[in-house]
């Protein structure tokens, strides 16, 4: 089904531009737009060689629809591993469809979201991990999104999995040859190598697992709260850190109701600063949601920026809203907001309080004014600057596809660990190693996959790729 035919698609972002792409691939892919096509040499496509361009114009048969550049990529060598024809130009819309329409006169049909690089995955261009990781590369947003997926589709990550793989073939093939000659009672899989053989995998994978927080992180974003009293300001932080106007500010309190959220990248790190419902005690049902809501967030989140308005709070409140949320992976910011309107006559009492009780539970204090851009960018290079993303592992899980099929193989693995302690036969143990081979294998596709989930996991790429 997913093989069947040619198939077409606009490779480039649809709308106007100096140059559109238009890609197909297939069998006909050559044969047919050479029926469409006239070089400036009168040579045919069908008569290049792979890995070629030849500039001339597209006709429908009747009129000339635009001058393009073909490039020309011959199986098996194209991204697919079939025929492409990559069609370069002129970027309106008007000239996409027209190309696009002629094509699908000549019986190519248009192709599914992420076709393209199923294709690739069914002729063996890439495995299933890496065919992933071009998704992941064409929605990176920062330097490290970029590194991970680059790293994933290039073959690292699969490298790492088929590996841990192999071993627990070479050993499920000598216990199962055990099984042949069980009448002899011979032993062929050593039980103290093999228990040193799985404490390897069961470090390997555990690593792989732990790495997920990390590439989860990368992928999509570091999630920072901004959270405090009604009217501490967070909406105009949230609106000042995105330089867009994405929450409703007022001076009436308890505007905001619900979490908003937008990313930015910093740095070269990604970001989800939410914004969030002022935390007080409240009567009205609605906000009171909003309040459960944003104390969820901060329990969620891997940075708290808590905002305060010196005029609307008293040093014992905020000790015990950051006694509250503060715990050991959590970031704490608190932040002073509107010093723009403090004078000669602010006593400094409520700021000594704060150095003397919280320099001693690493929480971060800052002053800031939501009217100051250099104060909030300073925030935000202090928030970048503090957060500290690593991972001892060079290999990174950033699918949740994949964290789950690890996680099963590692119970597997402690399955096949057990069976060995309690001294069970090979039989039984097979069974074990055989659900690890199994999930690790799901991981880059080296077994039958499912149909529905190649159409799950292919249908959220763009159309064209």
């Amino acid at each position: 089904m997913y093989t069947e035919g040619t198939i077409i698609a606009l490779s480039s972002p649809p709308g106007s531009g100096a140059i559109s792409i238009i890609r197909l691939s297939g069998k006909d892919a050559i044969a047919t737009t050479d029926k469409i096509f006239k070089s400036n040499s009168n040579k045919p496509l069908s008569k290049l060689q792979g890995q070629s361009l030849t500039y001339g114009v597209l006709s429908d048969g009747k009129e000339v629809i635009d001058e393009v550049v073909i490039s020309i990529y011959r199986a098996p060598h194209s991204y697919t591993g079939e025929d492409i024809v990559e069609i370069s130009c002129h970027g309106s819309p008007y000239i996409q469809q027209r190309i696009i329409s002629t094509f699908l006169d000549k019986k190519v049909r248009l192709a599914s979201p992420g076709e393209f690089t199923l294709r690739a995955y069914l002729n063996n261009k890439k495995d299933l991990s890496q065919a992933e990781a071009v998704s992941d590369l064409i929605a990176s947003e920062s330097k490290e999104a970029h590194r991970v997926a680059m790293d994933q589709m290039r073959g690292g990550y699969s490298t790492e999995i088929e590996l841990l793989r192999e071993k627990l073939i070479d050993f499920k093939s000598l216990i199962e040859l055990e099984l042949d000659f069980s009448e002899e009672d011979v032993e062929f899989a050593n039980r103290g190598d093999l228990n040193k053989l799985l404490d390897e995998l069961d470090t390997k994978l555990s690593k792989l697992i732990d790495s997920f927080s990390y590439g989860n992180v990368i992928k999509e974003g570091v999630t920072v709260t901004i959270a405090g009293k009604p009217n501490a300001g967070k909406s105009s932080l949230l609106n000042a850190i995105l330089n867009d106007d994405k929450a409703i500010v007022s001076e009436i309190p308890g505007t905001t109701r619900d979490a908003i959220e937008d990313t930015c990248v910093i740095n070269g790190i990604k970001f989800r600063f939410i914004d969030t419902a002022g935390i007080r005690e409240t009567k009205d049902t609605i906000e009171s949601i909003g309040v459960e809501k944003a104390k969820s967030k901060v329990g969620k989140s891997r940075v708290l920026i808590y905002l305060y308005d010196r005029s609307d709070i008293s040093f014992e409140e905020l000790k015990n809203e950051i006694n509250t949320f503060q715990r050991d992976d959590l970031q704490i910011y608190l932040v002073e907001n509107k010093i723009d309107l403090l004078n000669n006559s602010n006593t400094d009492t409520l700021e000594d309080n704060l150095n003397d009780y919280f320099n001693k539970k690493e929480v971060n204090l800052m002053r800031i004014s939501t009217l100051d851009n250099k104060d909030v960018e300073n925030l935000k290079s202090e928030v970048s600057k503090n957060i500290n993303l690593s991972s001892e592992n060079s290999v990174v899980v950033s699918n949740s596809r994949h964290l789950d099929a690890l996680k099963k193989s590692i119970s597997a693995i402690e399955s096949v660990k057990k069976g060995l302690k309690d001294g069970l036969s090979g039989d039984l143990l097979s069974v074990d190693l055989n659900e690890a081979i199994l999930n690790i294998s799901i991981i880059t596709g080296k077994i039958d996959i499912d149909q529905d989930i190649l159409g799950s996991i292919f249908s959220k790429f763009c159309i064209g790729k």
